[in-house]
C-alpha cells in the first residue's frame, strides 16, 4: 500500500477492536478475595498478533488501547485501565524488538528464520507478562488504589496463575494465526514494511 502510515493506523484500528472484542466477550473472569477478579481470556493473543504484522509500537498501542477501553466498560477492571496500557503497550514493544528490530522478519522469506524470531519474540513478550502483571499489579493495588497489602498479594497470586495460563495460549494460538496469516497479507501486498530489498 502506497501510504504505510495509513494502512498501519488501519490495520492497528481493527486489531485494538479484536483485542477489545476477545477480552471482553471471551473471558473467564475468576473471582478472587476482596471483590477483585483475575480473568482467563485471549485479548493478548491479537496483542502479540499485532506486534508481529505491524510493529511494536503500533502492535503495542493496538492492544493497549483494545484492552483499556475494555477495561475502562468493566466496572470490575475500570480502576486498573492505567496499568492495563502500560503493560500491554510494554508487550508490543518487546515482541517488536524481537520479532523486527532483532530478527527483521518483514525483509526475509526465511520461513524458519522468520518463525524462529516470531517465536522468540512472542516467548518474551509474555514471559515479561508473566512476570510484570502480578508485580506491577501488587504495587499498583497498595499504592495507587490503596488496598491492604494482604488482599493485594492473595490477588497477585491468584493473577499470576492465569496470566501464565493466558501466555501459553497466546504464543500458540498467535503464532498459529501470524503462520497462516503472513503469506495471504504478502501475496495481497497488505503485509506493512515487508521489503526484501531493505537489507541491500
Amino acid at each position: 500500500m502506497k501510504n504505510k502510515n495509513l494502512a498501519k493506523l488501519t490495520q492497528s484500528a481493527i486489531l485494538a477492536a479484536l483485542c477489545f472484542v476477545t477480552f471482553t466477550y471471551l473471558q473467564i473472569k475468576i473471582p478472587v478475595p476482596g471483590g477483585d477478579a483475575t480473568s482467563i481470556h485471549f485479548g493478548n493473543v491479537f496483542l502479540v498478533l499485532a506486534a508481529l504484522l505491524i510493529g511494536g509500537v503500533y502492535g503495542g498501542l493496538a492492544g493497549a488501547i483494545g484492552m483499556t477501553i475494555a477495561d475502562i466498560m468493566d466496572p470490575v477492571y475500570i480502576l486498573v485501565a492505567p496499568k492495563t496500557f502500560v503493560l500491554k503497550l510494554c508487550i508490543g514493544l518487546i515482541v517488536g524488538l524481537f520479532a523486527h528490530k532483532i530478527g527483521r522478519i518483514n525483509h526475509t522469506n526465511d520461513s524458519k528464520k522468520v518463525f524462529r524470531y516470531a517465536l522468540s519474540g512472542s516467548i518474551i513478550g509474555m514471559a515479561f507478562n508473566v512476570f510484570a502483571d502480578p508485580i506491577v499489579g501488587y504495587f499498583y493495588k497498595i499504592y495507587v488504589l490503596g488496598q491492604p497489602a494482604d488482599v493485594a498479594s492473595v490477588l497477585a497470586k491468584f493473577s499470576a496463575g492465569a496470566t501464565f495460563f493466558n501466555a501459553i495460549t497466546t504464543v500458540i494460538i498467535a503464532m498459529l494465526l501470524y503462520t497462516a496469516l503472513r503469506p495471504v497479507l504478502i501475496k495481497a501486498n497488505l503485509l506493512v514494511d515487508y521489503d526484501l530489498n531493505a537489507d541491500r
